[in-house]
């Protein structure tokens, strides 16, 4: 079990990100900024030509209000087991790092929690080494949830996938199966369901809400070649996903993807990738299921690659 240090200073950085909220809408216009201490800021840079780029309807819907997303701040695990937390700066980056735990070398997968629906996450799931998971909420004491779990090579909450009001949980196993679990909204999980096999194709999967405007949590999954592709949520545990879309090609240029919601506060879910050479990009999201994303631009320059796992 690691140690989440300062856990109320953890729940405050979310509601730091979503009190961001006006300050974006009056500069959404504004260059991107970074973590000031490491990795170091850099400006922004076009998409390439075979990464996806935004549906023309798109443009400029920032100056509207935002519709409910998930506000949350970035986590990353560096090597000596430190836990630091970028929240989003109210200017489409992150805010410098401020280190919320430690003893999390220990931690295989992590992912944050939003228990009540209020679009900011109360916790984090994490399985150790050995198979056990807790739930260490941000401002109260880690409880076990149970042994086991070392039979999956991927866990990820995306959000609701059920209908109910907490997070739930899908979880792929080492034949490529994936499960799902409901989330009781308190850190416990009911049995798992099947989704589906041949999950083991994908290298990444990721998700933190609603990418296609619907209200339903969405999830993109990379191939091995580098094809990125949609699945769109249906609300039904049975089928929680309808069949994939391709979003584009060029996406093995990135050795993580992770989404955490909603980073330039426009009121739609986006996408981070981490590239080999340890920068940051960030695809804001367009809430359009032909063109999910907008063309990317650099939130991190070198250094990123200081952590083994970013949630």
């Amino acid at each position: 079990m690691a140690k989440l240090s300062g856990r109320k200073r953890g729940r405050a950085l979310t509601r730091v990100a979503a009190a961001a909220i006006a300050a974006a809408l009056v500069g959404t216009g504004a260059g991107v900024a970074s973590a000031t201490d490491q990795p170091v800021p850099a400006p922004s840079v076009s998409a390439r030509g075979d990464l996806p780029q935004p549906a023309a309807k798109q443009r400029g819907f920032a100056a509207q209000a935002p519709a409910a997303a998930p506000v949350n701040a970035l986590h990353g695990i560096d090597r000596t087991g430190k836990l630091y937390a970028y929240p989003p700066n109210g200017t489409g980056g992150l805010a410098g790092r401020e280190q919320v735990g430690s003893g999390w070398d220990i931690i295989k997968h992590a992912t944050q929690v939003d228990h009540d629906a209020d679009g900011s996450s109360d916790g984090i799931w994490e399985v150790n080494n050995g198979g056990y998971m807790f739930y260490a909420p941000f401002d109260e004491n880690p409880v076990s949830v149970g042994s086991g779990w070392g039979v999956y090579n991927k866990l990820l909450s995306p959000g609701n996938l059920a209908g109910a009001s907490a997070d739930d949980l899908i979880a792929r196993d080492t034949s490529g199966v994936l499960w799902i679990y409901l989330g009781y909204g308190n850190g416990k999980l009911t049995t798992r369901s099947k989704v589906g096999t041949g999950w083991n194709i994908y290298t990444q999967i990721a998700g933190k809400g609603d990418l296609t405007g619907d209200g339903k949590t969405d999830i993109v999954a990379r191939d091995g070649s580098g094809v990125l592709w949609l699945y769109k949520g249906t609300g039904n545990r049975s089928t929680p996903f309808a069949a994939r879309t391709k979003v584009g090609t060029g996406w093995n240029m990135f050795n993580s993807l992770v989404s955490v919601g909603d980073v330039d506060i426009d009121g739609k879910t986006d996408l981070i990738g981490r590239d080999s050479a340890g920068a940051l990009w960030l695809y804001k999201g367009s809430g359009s299921a032909a063109a999910p994303f907008k063309p990317r631009v650099k939130i991190g320059t070198s250094g990123w690659n200081t952590y083994r796992q970013l949630f």
